[in-house]
């Protein structure tokens, strides 16, 4: 045991002092916030200039009504189909509309270059919308525009568990949820390839410079890589951390120094179960819900501790696995084929995880989720919609009993092929290795 603490020291001593953990510690939360604006920002900034429309409406009745803007804009147009699209080549596109709209409507748009599928919709839309009020105009409903606005109604659902006490519950919100379904389960993925990557690579370097060859003279294989294995375990640990106190730092302290304080009242009346009272004042549900979530410090520890140990659990699974992938080649490029069915399965959970935030409780969500190969980033995505605690312990046991598992088979490949220099073994092979008996 003494030999494995050793090894952690030393792999853990190397990667957090390096200057690339400290940089990489401080900016990744400020990086997944801007990834997180990002698409806004690319389709704000993505859409070119305005595009000029030429408009030949037979009907009369659209082109009145087609609204432009910094994207589009609409020209009515005098001539026929075939004259416009000869002589308008300076235009994006001619739109031509037919004369009758209540049949079986006849909407043409011929275009000088390629278009998308956004602007093709918002001009079907805003068709369809004048074309539905030219047939409610047929009805002869007097004083229609009015009543239609005062129709117009708006619905926010708020949503109560039955197996839970109406004061040990707030007014939950989905969007929340997938939100936060969304960051633990892309942190989870990150974290897996990220630093599962890094025990493979430590190995091939090692290896390489026979470093290895060295080291086993004293310390027996298995200890070796476990010691490696955990090492790195601890640098992901340390950084989960640091990124798990500011969080809740920010909810505990920063964000109430922003915040109105009628919204910040209106969240801890959530968080007390009382959504009654956070909804006297009329405001929006969801915005109270969020805040009430960011400023919940029992709630955060509590997401920062599921964190904490699935990607300890998903970490030791995998990188025992990189570790075995890692000793059995001399290079990066021959690692590949050996790493891709290691990384499968991450992918596979990434699409399960899309899923999952579709129906939480899905049977599909809870097996994954169960999997010891996907339960890490699955189980991350389900946990912040409050699923039972037996499904997240059951999760985490079948977890680290799989990486004990896993474990015994990656040390049987490990400590033959950090010997083997010159030659990629096939599965068959390696499959030889793991029937060797020691």
């Amino acid at each position: 045991m003494s030999n494995i603490s050793l090894i952690i020291g030393r792999e853990f001593n190397e990667r957090v002092r390096k200057k690339s953990f400290i940089i990489t510690t401080l900016l990744m939360p400020v990086l997944m916030i801007v990834l997180m604006v990002a698409p806004a920002f690319i389709m704000k900034f993505a859409q070119g200039e305005q595009k000029r429309i030429a408009v030949i409406d037979r009907s009369g009745l659209v082109a009145p009504h087609l609204e432009s803007d910094e994207s589009v804009l609409f020209e009515t147009c005098d001539l026929d189909v075939d004259s416009a699209r000869r002589a308008l080549t300076d235009r994006f596109a001619v739109l031509y509309i037919g004369d009758d709209l209540f049949g079986k409507a006849d909407v043409r748009l011929y275009a000088n270059s390629s278009t998308s599928m956004v602007l093709e919709e918002k001009i079907a839309a805003q068709i369809e919308r004048v074309v539905e009020t030219e047939k409610l105009k047929r009805y002869d409903i007097a004083d229609l525009p009015r009543i239609m606005c005062e129709v117009k109604t708006d619905i926010t659902l708020q949503t109560f568990r039955n197996d839970k006490e109406e004061e040990d519950q707030s007014g939950s919100s989905s969007t929340v949820a997938t939100v936060l379904g969304y960051v633990l389960g892309f942190m989870l993925y990150m974290f897996l390839l990220l630093y599962g990557s890094m025990v493979m690579l430590s190995v091939i370097e090692e290896k390489n410079n026979r470093v290895l060859e060295v080291m086993v003279s004293s310390v027996r294989p298995f200890d070796l890589m476990m010691g490696k294995i955990l090492g790195v375990a601890c640098v992901a640990l340390l950084q989960i951390l640091i990124w798990g106190v500011l969080i809740c730092v920010v909810g505990a302290v920063v964000i109430p120094q922003f915040m109105p304080a009628d919204v910040l009242e209106g969240a801890r009346a959530m968080q007390q179960g009382l959504p009654d009272a956070a909804l006297t004042e009329g405001m929006n549900p969801q915005l109270l819900q969020a805040v009430a979530t960011m400023t919940d410090t029992g709630y955060l520890v509590k997401l920062v501790g599921c964190l904490l140990l699935f990607v300890l659990g998903g970490f030791l699974l995998y990188a025992a696995m990189f570790a075995a992938v890692g000793s059995t080649v001399d290079n990066v490029q021959d690692a590949q084929q050996l790493q891709t069915p290691v990384t499968i399965p991450i992918i596979l959970a990434i699409f399960v995880m899309f899923a999952v935030i579709n129906d939480p409780n899905s049977a599909v969500a809870f097996w994954f989720s169960v999997i010891p190969l996907t339960s890490p980033i699955v189980m991350m995505a389900r946990i912040p919609y409050d699923i039972p605690t037996w499904e997240i312990l059951l999760s985490l046991g079948v977890l680290y009993a799989s990486f004990m598992a896993m474990v015994w088979l990656a040390a049987k490949i490990y400590r033959v092929g950090i010997f083997m220099y010159g030659k990629k073994p096939s599965f068959k092979e390696l499959w030889k290795w793991l029937r060797y008996r020691y």
